[in-house]
């Protein structure tokens, strides 16, 4: 079984990048509250690169690793 690092340029676009819209708007993606991101995964992910990321943010939180942004904060 392969490991595979997280790529460190998507890590630090999910830090770096705010969420456009709703309740958490201006909040950066990795600081969503979970509830909220899984609501967002039952409801369906928003279409193109702000989708992408906040998918990647939902398999992060739900698999606890969250350590993982903790040098780029």
């Amino acid at each position: 079984m392969e490991f595979l690092s997280p790529n460190p340029e998507i890590l630090l676009t999910i830090t770096n990048t705010r969420m456009p819209y709703g309740k958490y708007k201006d909040m950066r993606l990795v600081d969503l509250p979970e509830p909220y991101v899984i609501w967002m995964s039952q409801k369906g992910f928003p279409k193109g690169k702000l989708g992408e990321l906040l998918r990647m943010v939902y398999e992060i939180k739900v698999n606890g690793l969250e350590y993982l942004f903790e040098p780029l904060k």
